[in-house]
């Protein structure tokens, strides 16, 4: 049986235990994860935590919706044991009917054949790991190789354990000046989420320095369920033009190459950061997104428009 729970409700051990145990966990689905990144989570458990679905809710103007939580990629249903189409369309059907309005991205082993709902694929980009350096690097583009060149004859130098914020700041000042729906809050969870990370050694982070020891990129990495998520980035001019960011991926690569794990590159959509990341040689994956719109007529017309145009 799949029951709803409400924050206060959710055994956090019994959750975790599932996650843990997942065929298809991820470092999205942890407890402690799903805390920062979107407070009072709700969820579907199945019978005791078999199979369990982060919710992630709000509510506006009276109305109730499911959304996607900023730093969370894909989330849906986490299972111990078999996970078929039917079984994920059961657990989409037992979202509660006050959720009007739903836009998620669930994880790539939630099949979503057959059901009826509007579902779009989106993309990511893995790297098995399990090949030696040597052999993974024979797949690099040729740009990728020209980047890296430009990088060594730059001289830049990979520093480990640097701080979330310095992090952060370099993509507030650079990129950052360019997204306008992100402000304190967003940079302030993304910071403790980080921490959270690195107190339970799940976080890695890298900084890549010029020879005057000026940090010109960061990258952090999150590591979950045998994956090295390519969680955050920053860099700034001098960064860019030194293609410091391609020096920290490589430096990432050769320290965990001929080991039992997949570098996540956390996307893309976008056709130039997908381009980028297969630059590395890694490989296309996808996962779905699921759009359910229970809203009045009216109402339901606009916000068709409203994405529509988003799209344009």
């Amino acid at each position: 049986m799949i029951k709803y729970l409400k924050n206060r409700d959710i055994d956090k051990q019994k959750w975790d235990k599932c996650i843990r145990e997942s065929f298809n966990g991820n470092i999205y689905g942890w407890s402690w994860y799903l805390d920062i990144v979107h407070q009072n989570w709700e969820a579907l458990v199945e019978n005791d935590y078999e199979r369990v679905f982060p919710l992630t809710g709000n509510s506006r103007f009276g109305i109730h919706y499911l959304f996607q939580p900023f730093f969370a990629q894909q989330l849906g249903i986490y299972s111990r044991n078999i996970l078929s189409a039917n079984i994920v369309g059961q657990f989409l059907k037992a979202i509660p009917s006050h959720f009007k309005y739903i836009e998620i991205r669930l994880n790539t082993h939630n099949r979503v054949e057959n059901l009826p709902y509007e579902i779009e694929s989106h993309l990511n980009h893995e790297l098995d790991l399990i090949p030696p350096y040597e052999k993974i690097v024979k797949n690099y583009s040729t740009n990728t190789r020209r980047n890296l060149k430009k990088a060594a004859d730059a001289r830049l130098s990979l520093m480990r354990n640097i701080k979330p914020d310095d992090i952060v700041d370099l993509f507030r000042k650079n990129r950052g000046r360019t997204i306008s729906h992100w402000n304190d809050r967003e940079y302030n969870r993304l910071i403790k989420l980080v921490y959270a990370g690195i107190y339970r050694s799940q976080a890695k982070l890298y900084g890549a320095y010029t020879i005057e020891n000026q940090l010109v990129a960061g990258a952090v990495f999150v590591k979950s369920h045998g994956k090295l998520v390519f969680l955050f980035s920053g860099a700034n001019q001098e960064g860019r033009e030194t293609h410091a960011l391609s020096f920290i991926i490589d430096q990432v690569i050769r320290e965990f190459a001929s080991g039992p794990l997949v570098l996540d590159f956390e996307g893309s959509d976008n056709p130039n950061l997908a381009r980028y990341y297969k630059s590395f040689g890694s490989k296309e994956t996808s996962y779905p997104g699921i759009h359910i719109n229970r809203l009045p007529l009216p109402i339901r017309i606009g916000m068709k428009i409203i994405r529509l145009r988003k799209r344009l």
